[in-house]
């Protein structure tokens, strides 16, 4: 490994240990399949993060007459 590429490294593993985190803790509050989600969030990114959003969440099916307070 060259000095950038162990510069870039902690980033790396700390992005997806985050992504990794939030994604276990929010599958298992909303009743996905948090193992699911954790350990594919631990191995790549960003790719888990957005078919979980697209996919688990379905975020594109919100209402958007949302009451605004």
């Amino acid at each position: 490994m060259t000095k950038e590429e162990l510069y870039i490294l902690p980033f790396v593993i700390i992005l997806l240990l985050i992504q990794s985190i939030f994604l276990f803790t929010d599958a298992r509050k909303r009743g996905h399949n948090y193992w699911f989600w954790g350990l594919w969030g631990l191995i790549q990114c960003p790719f888990p993060i957005i078919f979980y959003l697209l996919f688990a969440r379905k975020v594109w099916k919100r209402n958007k007459h949302r009451e605004e307070f």
